[in-house]
């Protein structure tokens, strides 16, 4: 407007709810805590697999909003009792202001950031985010850059570029690769993700595989086999990284966190209930390891 880019989305989310931190999902970033989640409208890729379509790749103006600006969602944050507000379910990058702004004044009361996000974004807003953000989870949706222009419409190496900017400025990162039967699953490419997941970021960073169900343009496929992301965890694990989770699926290892010195069993989550908790101080009970991860506040069990 007059030669002034405006946001059609500023203070206007149309998702908030209040969602266990395990959801996002971080497992070691303070375990069993409340975060206060929002989201606008609209993405900058366009997943054909897309969970949340339906506020992701819509228009601002077909959607209903909340009256929401930053110092009312801090206010709502803290009346609600949440450690972290969370900026997730579309695109934070969409309404980056949005969120450089809630994350500032969030920040000022005490209140952590954590950054949902497919972490496509120049470098430079990025180090205005990460002034404020305290946790993040990219979701790395492939190794081919094929695979980003085709099914998601972007490309690999912004990507790429994110998680190692987040890493080397101190933000707790986790990241997440959804596999999608007969397009990412690839035991190769699941190995390639692993390698790079193992040699850019380091062994503790928490690698989350997770299940792939019918959705928006990918309604042809099937579910993501539990065999595919077991073996996933498996190869993940074997190729040497520390803490590597299955999402979205029921299984018996999947969620578990072992000491990776001791393999004590160390935090036991049922969906995205903590029922078990041996991290003592950030250390194994047992052995006294550190564990990799943000555990200041996490409660005992």
């Amino acid at each position: 407007m007059g030669g002034e880019l405006i946001s059609l989305v500023y203070g206007r989310p149309v998702a908030v709810h209040i969602d266990p931190v395990e959801k996002k999902p971080l497992f070691h970033f303070i375990p069993g805590i409340d975060v206060f989640s929002i989201a606008t409208a609209g993405c900058n890729l366009k997943c054909e697999f897309c969970q949340n379509w339906e506020i992701s790749q819509a228009a601002p103006e077909d959607l209903t909003p909340y009256d929401m600006p930053p110092e009312v969602v801090v206010e709502n944050a803290l009346a609600h009792g949440c450690e972290a507000i969370a900026y997730t379910y579309t695109e934070p990058v969409v309404y980056f202001e949005y969120t450089r702004d809630c994350a500032r004044l969030a920040r000022e009361a005490g209140i952590k950031n954590i950054l949902v996000t497919a972490g496509y974004i120049n470098r430079g807003p990025l180090s205005e985010l990460l002034e404020y953000v305290d946790a993040a989870n990219v979701d790395l949706k492939s190794m081919s850059d094929t695979y980003y222009r085709n099914v998601c419409g972007g490309t690999l190496q912004p990507v790429l570029d994110t998680i190692i900017q987040m890493k080397e400025s101190g933000t707790w990162i986790e990241i997440t690769n959804l596999i999608v039967p007969m397009l990412n699953d690839d035991p190769d490419e699941i190995d390639s993700l692993a390698r790079w997941v193992l040699e850019y970021t380091g062994c503790d960073t928490p690698l989350h595989f997770s299940r792939f169900f019918p959705m928006y343009r990918l309604t042809d496929l099937p579910p993501t086999p539990l065999d595919i992301l077991q073996g996933a965890r498996e190869r993940a694990s074997d190729i040497g990284l520390n803490y590597v989770y299955v999402g979205n699926a029921v299984t018996s290892e999947g969620t578990l966190t072992k000491c990776p010195e001791c393999g004590e069993i160390l935090v036991v989550r049922h969906g995205y209930m903590i029922m078990e908790n041996n991290i003592l101080n950030g250390n194994c009970r047992n052995c006294s390891a550190p564990i990799a991860g943000v555990w200041d506040g996490m409660e005992e069990q």
